[in-house]
Order: structure tokens, then C-alpha cells, then sequence
């Protein structure tokens, strides 16, 4: 019976990382499209800075300072992993070839992770608050009179829905800024790791190498006045109503925000309806006002 050697198992190792590797970075993810990555040294990050716009104002006696608005909207980070078992007759008996694909596929898993995260998470703005205490897509974001924050609040909303629409939600975005409307905190890059000593317990009992890999992340809304959500059939007509609604937005006492929607994400179930409301020519007396308006995102994992 061969002897699994040391030599081999590192040998193994680089082989499966390479193939890892490949798989990492054999895909183009769409979260950085619409999510701000922050890097995160902590178990979470606190982001009380989401309840202020910056803007200039004249410069009259000593400076205003804005102090960030204590909103206290925390995004801690989660683990997520990973594993596969080789079985130690594989290896004995050179069977490797079989497993090329399956690190492969990890790394995958792993590049695709943060838009299953991001873009699952957007779908789920409906029901799920953000800074304000309000679902990031809702029709009573609070607004007050008074740029300080102060005064009588009047209602906001961003997002449009038509009761007796029953297709797939889609979105509208201004993704122009250098806070985009989601946030994907990074906290721990994937990293392959094995088990592989011959007194690990698996190892010993089961015959059975273990690979795996692990992270560290979390998602979070950014501000909502950078996103519109809208339950209502995709037309030209609907996107113009959100694209103009957006534009209308403002901040407290009545401060122009400049939204500037940049892309409509919609799922798969859309890609049809919105590729051709979005490139087709009309005929050849009238043209699309909406090609070139807007960047289409087709979310695979919306």
C-alpha cells in the first residue's frame, strides 16, 4: 500500500490553491456596480456618518461643523465557509483529477458570495430597515423642515407600487457618488486552509483530507435617497416616473441632493423587458430616449 508522504500533501495543496485561484478569479462579480466596499478591521462597523449629506454653504464668522448624526445603524460581520473532503485512497492511488473542478467551483462560490450577499439584499429593501428605522425602501423616510435635522417632519418615499402588479421588483440607482446606495464590508478575504496532519481527527477516523475556506463579511444599506424600488410593470412610462421621482428627492430643509439615477438592476426575469425598453430602436422616424440614459445591470443573483 503507497504511503501518502508529506511531499505529497503539500504538493497537493499548491495544486488545489492553484485551481482555487483559477476559480476566484475566473469571474466578473456586479456587487461593486452598486455597493461601496469597506474594509473592516473589527467584529462590526458602526456608520453614523448615513444621516448627513455634505454640502458647502457660505463661509460667514467660524466654521459650522456637522457633527455626524448618531443614527448608531451597525453592520457586523458574519463568518462564512466552505468545505471539501478528499478521501485518502484518491490520493494513494493518484486519482487527483477529480477534484480539479471542485476546487474550481469553490473558488467560484467564493467570487460570486458577495452578489448573492449584496444583490439579496436589495431584494429584501422592502422589508428590511436601514439608518432611519425605516425599510430602506419605503413611502415615510422621515424629512425635516430644517437642515440641522430639526423642525416639523414630512414623509419621503422611494419606492413605487402598483397593487396589481405581480412580476419581480426592480430597482433604480445613482451609483454617481463615492458612497454607492449598498455597502459590502470586508472584513476577512477568502482563504483556503487544510487539515491534513495525520493525527488530525479526520484524518485518523475517516481517511479523509479536509480543504476548506473561509471569510469574513457583511452587507448594509448606504442612503436611501441614492435608490428607488419599484413593484409596477417595467415600461418606459414606470421608469421615467421612478427616474423622476428620484431626481425630485431632497434632503432636509428642502437642500438639493442632485440624485442622478445612473442604472436600472433588474433580475433575470426582466432581462427581455429591459433590454429591449433600453437598446432598441423605435423605428426609423423616432429614436429610444432611454438608450444611453441609463445602464442596464442584469443581476444574476436578484
Amino acid at each position: 500500500m503507497a504511503i501518502v508522504t508529506h511531499a505529497q500533501i503539500a504538493s497537493l495543496f499548491t495544486g488545489f490553491k492553484f485551481d482555487f485561484k483559477n476559480g476566484l478569479t475566473g469571474v466578473e462579480p456586479q456587487y461593486t456596480k452598486i455597493a461601496s466596499v469597506i474594509k473592516s478591521t473589527t467584529k462590526s462597523n458602526t456608520y453614523g456618518w448615513l444621516g448627513k449629506f455634505p454640502s458647502l454653504q457660505k463661509w460667514v464668522g467660524d466654521r459650522q461643523i456637522k457633527s455626524m448624526q448618531a443614527h448608531g445603524y451597525q453592520i457586523v460581520n458574519e463568518d462564512y465557509e466552505s468545505t471539501v473532503g478528499v478521501d485518502q485512497n484518491d490520493i494513494e492511488d493518484d486519482n487527483m483529477g477529480i477534484y480539479t473542478p471542485l476546487f474550481q467551483e469553490m473558488g467560484n462560490a467564493a467570487a460570486i458570495h458577495p452578489d448573492q450577499l449584496t444583490f439579496g439584499l436589495l431584494a429584501a429593501g422592502f422589508t428590511t430597515l436601514c439608518y432611519d428605522g425605516q425599510n430602506f425602501f419605503d413611502t415615510d423616510h422621515p424629512v425635516a423642515e430644517n437642515v440641522d435635522g430639526t423642525g416639523a417632519v414630512t414623509s419621503v418615499a422611494n419606492m413605487i407600487v402598483d397593487a396589481g402588479y405581480s412580476g419581480d421588483p426592480w430597482f433604480v440607482l445613482d451609483t454617481s457618488r463615492a458612497i454607492k446606495p449598498l455597502i459590502y464590508q470586508d472584513r476577512k478575504q477568502p482563504q483556503l486552509i487544510a487539515m491534513t496532519k495525520n493525527d488530525d481527527e479526520s484524518v485518523f477516523m475517516s481517511r479523509e483530507f479536509r480543504y476548506g475556506v473561509d471569510k469574513r463579511c457583511a452587507v448594509g444599506f448606504g442612503f436611501w435617497q441614492m435608490a428607488f424600488g419599484m413593484k409596477k410593470a417595467l415600461n418606459a412610462d414606470s421608469l421615467w416616473e421612478a427616474i423622476s421621482a428620484m431626481r425630485a428627492i431632497e434632503g432636509d430643509g428642502g437642500k438639493k441632493l442632485g440624485i442622478k439615477p445612473t442604472i436600472l438592476v433588474v433580475p433575470t426575469s426582466l432581462e427581455k423587458t429591459a433590454t429591449r425598453l433600453l437598446e432598441r430602436e423605435l423605428d426609423a422616424n423616432s429614436s429610444n430616449e432611454l438608450k444611453g440614459r441609463i445602464e442596464l445591470l442584469v443581476a444574476d443573483y436578484l
